[in-house]
């Protein structure tokens, strides 16, 4: 029967965000008279201090944050909740080693960097596992929530998922950054209230056993034999967690990059801040006698059915929770989700906007253009995601081999471009195909797709015993170095000529990627280098042809974009260089 005091209490909750929302799509500088998608993007590069640690540590704390965490203690023990630490270290090892350079780059989005070096294809090619990722987890969460509303206020399943997509891509569609960012405000502050809240009530709940009592049920253990899956799914959430839209976006969205590094620490601090009360309810359902609770009048099966891991922090606070405390608790939940549907659905469309849609087909889009087709992403992004959350069951596997390819694929293509400047279009190719191809061969049993590659320590029983992400991941990195410097040296050494070049990025450079066109000044945002007080391109980062080239070339397939590797001789190429470093 529909609790009709939790349904109000989850439309007062839901009217309060979009409102917020909508106030906050007031900031934005971008108006229909003076169109800038770069303001809706990154909210003018203006986040304050603590907006953007609110909306950094929202990256991470959202709905599969909080009710993964729960899940975990209960179906395996805390010594297997790794994804606190996991994605705190990520956003420390973002800001040390990528955050400073992304910002200071002045970059867009973060396939920003691939298209300038590698071409607009091959940036395409990159964008497909970041999109999937995006997309697999909104549809995710919103699966969890649907779920979780149903628990709680017997909600049907698809409604609740479709009025909170609806929610979310109002405000997004409006505000952009700027709605996502503050709505991230009041949602982490219904997170942390609502969870703590219902901690107290539910620990001391007579069907509880004090979990000091209980502390190695719910503490768990590592079998020795499952140390290669430990090491792969902590090394995957570290360095995974790293190559995200989501994050990069947050960080581009800084004044300054000293500012984007300050931000990613303290949101590693908040992530395990927020991690805490989600582990105190997990390790109370650990501790319960669910045949002491109205649970049993459901006629599921107790003690829980591992179907029913999934929804124990619904449970607790439906079942050891008063009922005002456990409608709080459901506000924290879908503040969770919200938080982290919204920043994936705009990541997304501002991806395709700017580097697939502007950079790959209408380079000479106007803002306007672009800003409406972003809106449209939005729309389309967030409505692919809710049909898929209603109606596909392994959206967590399907979620779960695209995060495996952001580790697998992204993140080596992310350190070779930023931080190996030799690594050009053939070696990123290869690395994608090698990666990709080692870690489907691993299989995944979420998906039923069974495996082709028997690694070291394979059982039928246990399957994949051996760290095989990340094996493909340092088989990746490998490949685009090992494929990247051979070629490069051949190609600028003579001992191949100059034709053989196919993709255009090493020697045989066509005049489309030498010349710092218009796209290029777009690329590096009209607020980084090179420009001049009235906005304008400054005339100094423009060469002619005959100043860098020594000779014509026809446009590449792979590679049709400004590029930073070295030039071919001419009387400004040393200079020219240096501009492109940049």
């Amino acid at each position: 029967m529909l609790n009709i005091p939790g349904l109000i209490a989850i439309i007062v909750f839901y009217v309060l965000i979009l409102l917020v929302g909508l106030w906050a799509s007031r900031k934005s500088k971008s108006t229909e008279a003076n169109p800038d998608s770069e303001d809706v993007m990154l909210a003018g590069r203006n986040i304050g201090v603590i907006v953007g640690i609110f909306t950094m540590t929202a990256t991470w704390v959202g709905g599969g944050y909080i009710n993964g965490t729960a899940e975990i203690i209960v179906s395996s023990g805390l010594v297997w909740c790794q994804a606190p630490i996991g994605y705190a270290l990520s956003l420390v090892f973002g800001g040390v080693f990528f955050a400073n350079k992304m910002r200071t780059e002045g970059y867009v989005t973060m396939l920003d960097p691939f298209q300038q070096k590698y071409g607009e294809r091959m940036g395409g090619l990159l964008f497909i596992p970041a999109l999937l990722g995006e997309v697999f987890w909104s549809a995710a969460i919103l699966s969890a929530l649907g779920a979780t509303l149903s628990v709680i206020i017997d909600l049907n399943n698809t409604t609740a998922v479709i009025v909170s997509a609806i929610i979310a891509i109002v405000y997004t569609l409006f505000g952009g950054l700027y709605s996502v960012a503050y709505t991230d405000v009041v949602q982490l502050f219904c997170i942390l209230v609502g969870l703590w809240l219902s901690v107290p009530f539910a620990m001391t709940h007579e069907a509880v056993t004090p979990i000091s009592e209980t502390l190695p049920q719910w503490i768990g253990h590592l079998d020795s034999k499952l140390t290669g899956i430990y090491m792969d799914y902590g090394l995957l959430l570290i360095f995974g967690g790293i190559p995200w839209q989501v994050y990069f976006q947050r960080v581009l969205s800084c004044k300054s990059a000293v500012r984007a590094q300050l931000l990613s620490y303290v949101a590693a601090f908040g992530c395990i801040i927020m991690a805490i009360p989600a582990i105190f309810i997990g390790a109370v359902a650990k501790s319960t006698d669910w045949n002491q609770t109205d649970y049993r009048l459901t006629g599921q099966p107790i003690p829980l059915d591992p179907d029913n891991y999934k929804l124990v922090l619904p449970m607790v606070l439906q079942y050891l929770c008063p009922t005002a405390v456990s409608f709080v608790g459901l506000g924290a939940v879908s503040a969770a989700v919200m938080s982290s549907a919204d920043s994936s659905v705009l990541s997304a469309s501002a991806m395709f906007a700017r580097n697939i849609y502007k950079l790959i087909f209408r380079q000479k889009a106007s803002e306007r253009e672009i800003i409406w087709i972003m809106r449209a992403a939005i729309f389309g992004v967030g409505a692919l995601a809710t049909v898929m959350g209603i109606t596909i069951q392994s959206i967590y596997g399907l979620w779960a081999l695209c995060a495996d390819l952001v580790y697998v694929i992204l993140f080596p293509q992310l350190v070779t471009v930023i931080y190996l400047k030799g690594c050009n279009t053939y070696g990123s190719l290869a690395g994608y195909i090698i990666g990709l191809f080692f870690r489907l061969g691993g299989g995944e049993p979420l998906i039923s797709l069974p495996p082709f590659i028997l690694y070291p320590f394979y059982n039928e029983t246990d399957g994949q015993l051996f760290p095989f992400r990340t094996l493909s991941m340092i088989f990746s990195f490998l490949t685009i170095i090992g494929v990247s410097y051979p070629l490069k040296y051949v190609f600028e050494n003579g001992k191949l000529p100059r034709r053989y070049d196919v993709f255009r990025c090493i020697v045989n450079i066509p005049e489309e990627t030498i010349a710092l066109k218009d796209t290029c000044g777009e690329m590096i945002s009209m607020s980084a280098k090179g420009k001049s007080p009235n906005g304008e391109i400054n005339p100094a980062l423009k060469f002619s042809k005959e100043d860098l080239l020594d000779e014509d070339s026809s446009p590449s397939p792979m590679n049709m974009s400004p590029t930073h590797q070295p030039l071919e001789p001419g009387p400004k190429a040393a200079e020219a260089n240096k501009v492109s470093s940049l």
